[in-house]
Formats: C-alpha cells, sequence, structure tokens
C-alpha cells in the first residue's frame, strides 16, 4: 500500500512539473488591434480582389494631425506598417499593379493624402522606409464628416473604392481592376 500511495505521489508530482514547464504566456491585449478590410467587402463573396492588413490606433484625446504630421510618411496604423495584397494584377490610381503582397503608407496633405504602395514587407512603422522601393503614388481625396471615428479605420464601398477615418477625416482611393 505504501509503495502505491508512493507511486501515486511520483505520477502527481511529475504532472504538474510537466504543467508548469510547458504553461504558456500570453500578452494582454494590445492597444492597437489587428483587424482587415477586404474588396468586395460582403462575407458572402469568397472571392475577393485585395484584402488590407493593418492595425487601428486610438485617438484617445489626441488630435489626428499630433499623430499623423503633415508632409512625413506614416505607416498608414499602428504597430507594423499595413500590407495590401492583390489578388489578381489592379491598378492603384492609374498605375499598373501585380498582383501580390505590399506594404502601405501614407503622406498627410490638407487636401489630398499621398497613399504610397511599397515593396518592403514585415516592417515596423515607417521607421525603414525606402522610397527607391515604391511601385505606385495615388492622391486620395479628403473630405471631413460629422461623425468622430476614435480607432483609425479601413473600409471598402460596393465599388472598390478604399475609405480611410480617423477623427473626423476621411480619405477615399478609388481602385479599378
Amino acid at each position: 500500500m505504501k509503495l502505491l500511495k508512493a507511486s501515486v505521489f511520483c505520477l502527481l508530482v511529475a504532472f504538474s512539473v510537466n504543467t508548469e514547464m510547458h504553461a504558456q504566456k500570453f500578452s494582454s491585449l494590445d492597444k492597437s488591434p489587428l483587424d482587415a478590410a477586404a474588396y468586395p467587402a460582403s462575407s458572402k463573396v469568397t472571392n475577393k480582389t485585395m484584402k488590407v492588413i493593418y492595425s487601428r490606433p486610438q485617438l484617445n484625446d489626441r488630435k489626428l494631425y499630433d499623430l499623423v504630421p503633415l508632409g512625413k510618411v506614416w505607416r498608414l496604423g499602428a504597430n507594423e506598417s499595413a500590407e495590401i495584397t492583390f489578388y489578381k494584377d489592379s491598378h492603384f490610381g492609374d498605375t499598373p499593379v501585380k498582383a501580390g503582397t505590399y506594404s502601405l503608407f501614407a503622406i498627410r496633405e490638407e487636401k489630398t493624402w499621398t497613399l504610397i504602395l511599397n515593396k518592403d514587407l514585415n516592417a515596423w512603422g515607417a521607421y525603414s522606409y525606402n522610397p527607391d522601393n515604391d511601385i505606385a503614388r495615388a492622391k486620395g481625396l479628403v473630405s471631413i464628416d460629422a461623425e468622430s471615428i476614435e480607432a483609425f479605420s479601413i473600409a471598402f464601398d460596393e465599388e472598390g473604392t478604399m475609405y480611410l477615418a480617423w477623427g473626423t477625416t476621411r480619405v477615399s482611393l478609388p481602385f479599378k481592376s
């Protein structure tokens, strides 16, 4: 009986040590969570033309013009630079673009934003942005909306226009296949 109790005790100790050795630590919720926007936007359409993956920073009582200064390259979101995947050949503004994945940057201006398609991937922010690797640039039109959007957002309408929204600023860029 003592041998059985000792064996059970040893097994319990072994299992508890094993569990502790393989415990996984998870980071807390990101303050700028990852999101995706696709065109066509409908979840019923599985044959997508493009998809953008980006992080969603919050205003948190800050002003857009403090977070995205005029005339400076911005990563279009937070954390890693945004990435756009074209599932078939398309156009970025007037420039033909081959199917593939590219990083997406922007330069905020008063009446337009310059949206930039770049071949560098897996970059953190715009710190390593290299304009020599730009594939295309296009002008997005700026408008102001009465509704303020707290978290930076990207969406597509039914015609394939991409919209950026943050605070009361909206930027639109039509796409054509």
